[in-house]
């Protein structure tokens, strides 16, 4: 495991403070508030502490309420809401300096034989393929695990809003499933809200735009290998009143839908009303 990822890893493994009570510590991304990703992974790990292991997350659905400090760790309670016969149901409120920053609820089942059918991976390029395109664009933060590789179609001429890209975390990963699910509800907050700035022609580092997400949610169709290059295909199928939706579905490179993903997100540009 690269020191990035144990970093990363470390930072999703909670402190146990009290009963359904966790402590987590906090990573400065160089974003103005805490980065969602973080809170959604690490929510999802304090729910998981909390239920039995033959039941895996399924789907979680959150909203972000405040700013999160990212110098300042985060507590997590968890208020077990329901053990059924099938389904685990939790919330989780994420708290700092006593105040609420996200709450969500998370739900968890076991494995059942039943119907099944999945939306086809969309016809792209694998990534070993990508890296010697023009037009692909790889992307990595300094000291950070995790690299984009863009597909280079996120503005064609009369195109919906859309952005497809594959992703990974560098390194070497424990063979658990849970883990694996905290780092890619973390991953997941990455480039969904901007897929509503595409056909805008405008960034999020635009100085004029004020971008948070407000909500997020994530279903787990499989186990996942997020070590291994994962296609996120996102789209905004509309954006209005300052707020921008998109959705995004997750495939393996075998073309397994392994995650879907929907989020809502503030993308105001400054100058055009004041803030509510």
């Amino acid at each position: 495991m690269t020191d990035a990822l144990n970093t990363l890893v470390a930072l999703l493994s909670l402190e146990k403070i009290e009963e359904n009570l966790f402590r987590g510590g906090s990573q400065d991304l160089g974003l103005p508030q805490l980065f969602g990703g973080q809170v959604l992974g690490q929510a999802l790990a304090a729910a998981t502490r909390t239920v039995e292991a033959k039941r895996h997350a399924h789907s979680l659905h959150g909203y972000f309420l405040r700013p999160g400090d990212p110098h300042r760790p985060v507590v997590y309670q968890v208020d077990a809401v329901r053990d059924g016969g099938s389904f685990t149901t939790r919330r989780v409120t994420a708290i700092q300096k006593g105040r609420p920053i996200f709450f969500c609820s998370a739900s968890f089942h076991g494995p059942e034989e039943s119907l099944a059918h999945q939306m086809a991976i969309p016809d792209v390029m694998l990534p070993e393929a990508l890296e010697h395109d023009p037009s692909a664009q790889m992307e990595r933060f300094p000291g950070h695990p995790i690299e984009f590789l863009h597909l280079g179609d996120e503005a064609e001429p009369g195109q919906p809003a859309r952005k497809r890209l594959w992703f990974r975390l560098t390194g070497e990963l424990a063979d658990d499933p849970a883990l694996h699910r905290y780092l890619l509800a973390y991953s997941s907050d990455f480039n969904l809200l901007m897929t509503s700035l595409v056909p805008h022609g405008i960034t999020y580092r635009d100085p004029q735009l004020q971008i948070a997400s407000l909500d997020h949610a994530l279903w787990f169709h499989h186990d996942v290998k997020v070590n291994d290059w994962l296609l996120y295909d996102m789209d905004s199928p509309w954006a209005g009143s300052a707020r921008g939706f998109t959705r995004g579905s997750i495939y393996d490179r075998s073309g397994r839908l392994v995650a879907s993903t929907a989020q809502e997100g503030l993308t105001r540009l400054r100058d055009s009303q004041a803030r509510s």
